[in-house]
């Protein structure tokens, strides 16, 4: 079954390491919620047969009010064919998330959060400009459960300068006694064009350390594998079976909508790329337009695509899939490819399919990049 994923593009503070699509004004969100409905209308043609996961991520989905998402779902639910079992997820900063916020949530079909924890330390969040304090990282989630929000997801960050690894115990400790179902933990990076990146480059923030990073990833696998937790894809951990249907479609190439300013879509061979600007999409949407531009992919980036997200996952990437979908060629060069790092016993090959090592884990990125295929290069 295809996803939607909704851009909101808003959120009430920029946290210094982020580079995400958003403003700090709200002023024009009702506009933007008018605007995600007649995109909604104007591609619902591209989804054929039932919608299985909606995912509204940004920004910060939970600063809107809830008749903006009132609004939303009519228009989902009047024009697309939606699972009674689908997961619908929203991100949600702890400050939104008070009682009155998930009491109207609950009104609406809206069965998950995922929930930007980051850290339950007071100073890290203050390091980290995020918009919420410790207590009320720890009230949310309670609160959420109580009102009946079972399916959660908790986001945590590591590999900061202020995060020990006694620290890091203590996050990821404090997230397996909550029992929410998911875990995301995410390693600091450096992106251009952020708050974090100019105060590194003036010499007031040390820079990351790769080699704290890579240790407090260890401590986090072997954390949440002692708390029951599967390590199904490099920053993501579930209780058995739980895992999210939406990313977890997304990594096995399963088609989605892309809506709102800078959303991307995929329907298995174009990417639909929106402009990562709020006030050209409002213009584009409300003049009767598409605010997007769309990237036809050849067999090598469907290829290279398919290694990037397929590699990161416990399943790991199917090699009867690569000769199935790319041809006897292409399932050659990945088998040649691979070699040196089935040597190094960073892949190793599992019922015909290749999967990361739990040190392999720790170069993913660079893994996937060396078995990319360039046209005309190697084939």
């Amino acid at each position: 079954m295809s996803g939607i994923y909704i851009h909101i593009p808003f959120c009430k503070k920029a946290c210094t390491y982020c580079d995400f699509h958003f403003s700090t004004s709200l002023k024009y969100a009702d506009e933007m919620t008018d605007a995600i409905c007649t995109e909604l209308l104007k591609k619902k043609d591209r989804v054929t047969g039932q919608v299985g996961s909606i995912y509204f991520g940004g920004g910060t989905p939970s600063v809107l009010p809830a008749k903006s998402f009132e609004k939303i779902f009519n228009t989902l639910t009047r024009h697309f064919s939606i699972s009674s079992g689908a997961e619908i997820t929203i991100e949600a900063n702890p400050d939104d998330l008070h009682a009155k916020k998930i009491a109207e949530l609950r009104q609406l079909p809206v069965n998950r959060f995922s929930i930007g924890i980051q850290s339950f330390f007071e100073e890290d969040l203050i390091w980290m400009n995020r918009a919420h304090n410790a207590a009320e990282a720890e009230d949310c989630i309670k609160r959420s459960q109580d009102a009946g929000f079972e399916n959660l997801s908790i986001d945590l960050i590591y590999g900061y300068p202020l995060l020990s690894d006694s620290k890091w115990l203590h996050n990821i400790n404090k997230a397996i006694e909550f029992q929410t179902p998911h875990i995301s933990a995410y390693s600091l990076t450096v992106e251009p064009r952020t708050a974090l990146a100019s105060a590194i480059k003036k010499g007031q923030q040390p820079p990351v350390n790769d080699e704290q990073s890579a240790a407090q990833f260890i401590i986090l696998t072997d954390q949440l594998k002692k708390g029951g937790f599967e390590h199904y894809e490099i920053s993501n951990f579930s209780q058995p079976g739980k895992y999210a249907v939406h990313n977890t479609n997304y990594w096995r190439g399963i088609p989605y909508l892309g809506i709102g300013p800078s959303a991307h879509g995929f329907d298995g061979q174009t990417r639909y790329l929106n402009m990562a600007s709020n006030a050209a999409y409002l213009s584009a949407i409300q003049a009767g337009n598409l605010a997007e531009t769309i990237e036809e992919l050849n067999i090598y980036d469907r290829f290279n695509e398919y290694i990037m997200t397929s590699l990161r996952t416990m399943w790991g990437t199917g090699l009867r899939k690569i000769e199935a979908d790319f041809g006897k060629l292409f399932l050659a060069e990945i088998l040649k490819n691979s070699k040196p790092f089935v040597e190094k016993q960073w892949l190793v090959k599992q019922d015909e399919h290749l999967v990361l090592t739990q040190e392999g884990k720790l170069f993913a990125d660079h893994i996937a990049s060396e078995l990319f295929l360039i046209q005309d290069e190697h084939l």
